[in-house]
């Protein structure tokens, strides 16, 4: 596995790379886009669920709070979208150093980073933004501040997806869900989360025959995960008790970003008379 040199943005301490998944054998290569598709953006009436439930996409990007979570709770739903096509890449707020288990001898932020980026490359995701937000105090964070991160993402890489947890699983998540919908608005960028069959308003995506594949690989990205072994075989144990099913739920469902104006056609050219 190879990655590209980090590049650091100094007034916001924030570390990204790009991993390429072009060796994994189950993401299938991306058809080129079309003129009205060239940013990424999906026509209001590609909205439409399909009948497996997948959404329509082809660039998604995902936000998690830290890492683990696009490996446990998005990996199956990641790993669908990037059967189907679609282009995956993944914004991490912060480095996970607030867990309280460490089965290394290293300092959490120095080591979750490098098991991220191995765990997302598993998942086919193919580019990787870190943010060095404190882990654990999301929900304390400017949402301004918040709302800027993801936009620089959108612009970098012009989802026509966003994908994140439920906002009503934790503070931080409803923080993160939160940002990313005020980001997601102007740039015209339809956001959805992974929820629980109870919610309302949300639906089921079927994984159908690729379910042990989309399973097997959410299990080797846990795996990724080293530092965190002593937490590794209840996480199985969470994956070993799903079934083919995730369930999805709209956070900003229509908020497709209008075409840009044509620019107006040039005024006709007056001839004068000549002079003789």
């Amino acid at each position: 596995m190879t990655s590209a040199p980090a590049t650091t943005y100094p007034q916001t301490g924030i570390a990204s790379w790009t991993s390429r998944a072009n060796q994994t054998d189950w993401l299938p290569g991306l058809e080129p886009a079309s003129d009205d598709l060239a940013l990424g953006q999906l026509s209001r009436g590609d909205l439409a669920v399909p009948a497996s439930g997948l959404p329509k996409a082809r660039s998604v990007l995902a936000v998690t709070a830290r890492p683990g979570v696009e490996s446990e709770a998005l990996g199956g739903l990641l790993y669908a979208f990037g059967k189907a096509g679609a282009r995956l890449s993944l914004l991490c707020l912060t480095r996970g150093e607030a867990s309280v288990f460490n089965s290394t001898n290293a300092p959490l932020e120095a080591v979750r980073p490098s098991e991220l980026q191995l765990a997302s490359w598993l998942l086919g995701i193919s580019s990787v933004a870190l943010a060095d937000y404190p882990d654990g105090e999301l929900r304390n964070c400017p949402m301004p501040d918040l709302r800027g991160r993801i936009q620089r993402a959108i612009a970098e890489y012009t989802p026509d997806l966003i994908l994140v947890l439920d906002p009503a699983g934790d503070p931080d998540d409803a923080q993160i869900a939160e940002a990313v919908c005020l980001a997601a608005g102007p740039a015209g960028v339809p956001v959805a989360a992974r929820t629980v069959p109870s919610a309302s308003a949300s639906w089921l995506v079927e994984l159908g025959p690729e379910t042990d594949a989309a399973r097997d690989v959410q299990r080797a990205a846990a795996r990724a995960h080293a530092s965190q072994s002593e937490t590794l075989p209840q996480v199985l144990a969470s994956l070993d008790s799903l079934t083919g099913r995730e369930q999805l739920r709209w956070l900003a469902p229509a908020a497709i970003r209008p075409p840009a104006p044509r620019a107006a056609p040039p005024a006709p050219r007056v001839l004068e008379p000549c002079l003789s």
